[in-house]
This record gives C-alpha cells, structure tokens and sequence, in this order.
C-alpha cells in the first residue's frame, strides 16, 4: 500500500506520522505557540489519509505536545505545557504509547513468528552472495589486481611493530595515529581541512551511513536521494521510516533549482549523495555544482552526505575537489572509503565531520561496536602509506581502463545504451523499452551470471530497462567469456 511504503515502519501509520511530528518539534522547526500544517495539509504532505493525521494530532495533544484553538487548529504548546500535561518526560512517554499504540502483542509462539512483520531487507546482497562464475554485481576490484604478497608482507611487520596490537581495543573513533595520517593524506590530496579530532574510522562506508541514519532520521522523515543510487542506502533509510525524496542525476549533475524547491518544500534532514564517478551511473558533477550545494545545505539547513569510494579510480583527468571542500559552516559530511581498492578485507573507512556532530557519531560507533578493529587500521596504515602502493594505483587505474573496454567491446552489438565512465567500477546500461530484464535477470542467474538490476538502485523502484553491470571484480578472461554469454542470453528472449 502506497502509504506504508512512504512511512516504511513497522509501527501504525499514525504512529510514524506522531514521531515525524514530534521530531520537528524537538528540532526546533516549529516553536512554541507556532501553528502548525491542518489536517489536510499535512495529509496531502506525508501522502496519507486525513483520519491517520487527525488521529496523530489526537495522541500530540494527549501528551501536550500541542494545543487547539476553536476554529484555529494546532499549535506547538511550550515545554511547561507539555510537563503538565504528559505527567512524565516526553521521551519516555513516547516510547512507552509507541509500543503499546497498535494494540497489546502477543507472544510468538515459534521464533519464525517473532519474525513477522520484519521489514529488513537488502535485495543487493541477496544477489551477491550468490555462488556464480560471472559476478557482474560486485563493484569491487578483482582481487588478482591486488599486490596481495604484498600486503601479507606489511601484516607480518604490522605484528613486529605493536606486538600488543591483538590484546586491545583501538577506541570508539578509531586509532590516533591512522588519524593523523589520514587528516594530513586528505589536505593534501583532496584539499579536506579536517583535523585529526574530526575524523572517525569506521567499518566500511556502509557502516557509517548507518550511523548517521540512526542518529538523524526518524519515521517519516525526509531524505533526499539521487536517483539512480547506491540501493543498500536506500534500504538502510527504509529501514529508519524515512520517506524518499528522488533527483535524478545527469551526466552534467543535478537540477539544481529542483533541489532547492525539494529543500525548501519538505525540509530534508539530508541528502544522500555520490558525485564522484557515480555508483552506478559513472558521472561526475561539475565543480560549479558543487559550490552551489554547499550553499543550499546551509541555507535550507540539510545535512549533505558525500560518499566518496571510488575518486582515485579515475581513468584519464583526476576529478574535481569533493563537496566538503567548499563547505565553511559544517553542513557536509565526507565519507572516504578505501575498501573497493586498497583491501577490502580490512573494511577501511574514514568519515569527516565537524562538532557537535561528531560526538553523537562517536557515540553511535561506540554502541555498534566500540571501535573498528585495531590490526585492520594498523595494516591499512603501513600498506597505505608505502610507496609500493602508492605506484601501484596508477596500474591499477590502467587495469580498470582495460576492464571497461572489455566490457564495453562486448556489449557493442546489442545496440544498448550507457555513458562510457571516466572513472568507477560499473557501467549503467539501458535496455530497450518493453524489453523482458527480469526474465534476462532469471536466465543469466541459471546460467551462473549476476548483475544488478535497475530497479534495486532506483528509490520509486521503476527503472525495470536498466541494469548496473561491474566490470571490476572478473579477470579479463572471464569478464570477456561473461559478456559474451549475457549478450547471447539477451539476444534469445
């Protein structure tokens, strides 16, 4: 139904709407003895029915948050108000109706019914666990590119150099030295002015929008996406309640003055982004662009998320300073993955963020798991830093060059559709109109071949004539005899 789907939670609708409410309350949107949206309205905003507002207003009032005037409608009551009339705290309060709201629960019987109802789901790594020859759905690099002797040879020394790193914990945000390093690495190389004390090491990009969606979204919220996206980013804000707010990206970036009506219309609480040699579409946005966005996060007071993991997979001209460069006021948050090429395996990711930002981040780290792993960060820093793999990236970058050629030499004959990269893992194809991709999905997984389809990159989930195909993660041999087969396979349908 159209309207569990813009709230995405588990808890009844007119709860999601309550919690959406008395989030912007809490933030400050709306203030004390402000009137606030009619019925109406705001059903007409939040795309649901006018009785499931009414009866969110109804459980507002009950706890004091608001108040109504005859005639007049709702308004924020001030915190005294509220004190009076909850006869409790509010957040405490709140939780207690959140769970009991949709009637008492029953006890499971089994724990298959304990699962009932759960809404976690992610589509993409459904597919990629799955045992094929042909993995085009991995935007990873084929571990044959590696210099994995190599790095067996730094682990050895890491262990040399903090005998003791195996019997302690590195600290919620991660090692001081790996810190240090990376604050310095991203002056220099991306022109980020971060100290060490604004960088936090995570467990991989996808750990760390975790947190952040953890710390800033709650049902009903809104979320600004690009369209296509990163599809487990989708699934994460899903997962929070989140209502998705789509802008299409194009080879030459976003329409910006459709951003700023989104911003000014809904209010986001931020916007989820790659600009940088896209996942999945390859494209970059302009400089000029990018300036512009940092104004309208501060002006509309949106948070922008720049997810940045494949900036050095550029194949000819380096692409231009990320966003977080051009912020002043502390509006952008950066995420500096090194886990599609440097290893993995390690799970390396840096987030740069100002204060007070930063502490809840550190805080939501602390709670999900007190702290990435200290030998990961350990040989990540040693195998970073050495001057081997430093001249390896630019092979490496070659090597890629190659894959994509690979990819697009056989993709030629069917006439399909895609803007070649100039950077990335993956290329973004369009298939005919009317054409069967998920029948073409079905026969390619019998015949040991997975891609990712469209749809699970796209947050109205209607892009059934793309695909997204990686080209990183096969040898040349394998990525060439892949092709071959997919492109056969599509031509018998």
């Amino acid at each position: 139904m159209k309207n569990k789907e813009l709230g995405g939670g588990s808890q009844p609708l007119f709860r999601q709407v309550y919690e959406h409410m008395a989030g912007r309350i809490d933030r400050g949107e709306w203030r004390e003895h402000d009137r606030l949206p009619s019925v109406r309205l705001l059903a007409e905003e939040l795309q649901v029915h006018r009785l499931t507002v009414f009866k969110a207003y109804g459980a507002l009032k009950e706890e004091g948050r608001v108040y109504v005037r005859d005639k007049s409608g709702y308004y924020v009551a001030p915190d005294q108000h509220c004190r009076e009339n909850s006869g409790a705290s509010g957040g405490g309060q709140r939780e207690h109706r959140g769970t009991s709201g949709g009637g008492q629960r029953g006890i499971a019987s089994s724990p298959e019914a304990a699962l009932t109802g759960s809404r976690i789901q992610n589509p993409l790594s459904d597919i990629q666990r799955r045992p094929v020859k042909y993995q085009f759905s991995q935007a990873l690099i084929d571990p044959n590119l590696l210099p994995n002797l190599y790095l067996s040879d730094y682990v050895k020394e890491v262990f040399d150099r903090y005998p003791k790193v195996m019997g302690t914990y590195s600290g919620a945000q991660g090692d001081e030295e790996l810190r240090a390093f990376l604050s310095g690495h991203f002056r220099f190389s991306r022109l980020l002015q971060a100290e060490p004390e604004e960088v936090l090491i995570t467990s991989g990009a996808q750990q760390a929008i975790n947190l952040i969606a953890t710390i800033l979204l709650g049902p009903m919220d809104c979320v600004l996406v690009e369209r296509p996206t990163y599809g487990v980013a989708l699934d994460i804000f899903r997962h929070r309640g989140a209502r998705l707010l789509p802008v299409d990206i194009q080879p030459g970036g976003y329409d910006l003055e459709l951003l700023e009506e989104l911003m000014e219309r809904y209010r986001p609480r931020l916007f989820y982004m790659n600009p940088t040699h896209h996942n999945p579409t390859g494209y970059t946005v302009p400089v000029w662009q990018r300036k512009r966005l940092a104004e309208l996060a501060e002006r509309y007071r949106c948070l922008i998320v720049e997810d940045d993991p494949f900036r050095d997979m550029y194949f000819h001209t380096e692409p231009p300073p990320p966003v977080f460069s051009y912020d002043t006021e502390g509006w952008v948050i950066y995420l500096g993955s090194f886990s599609k090429y440097i290893a993995p395996g390690l799970r390396i990711c840096a987030v740069i963020c100002r204060y007070p930002f930063m502490k809840q981040m550190i805080t939501a780290k602390s709670i999900a798991d007190n702290g990435t792993p200290l030998l990961n960060q350990k040989i990540f820093l040693h195998y970073f830093t050495s001057p081997r793999l430093q001249g390896h990236l630019a092979k490496l970058r070659i090597a890629l060059q190659v894959h994509k050629e690979i990819a697009e030499r056989e993709l030629a004959p069917t006439g399909w559709r895609w803007t070649a990269p100039q950077g990335g893992l993956n290329l973004w194809v369009k298939l005919p109109e009317q054409f069967p991709a998920d029948v073409l999905f079905q026969r390619c997984l019998e015949q040991s071949i997975a891609f990712v389809p469209g749809t699970i990159c796209d947050p109205k989930r209607e892009m059934h004539s793309w695909i997204r195909l990686s080209y990183s993660f096969t040898p040349e041999d394998v990525l060439s005899e892949g092709m071959r087969k997919l492109v056969g396979i599509a031509q018998s349908l």
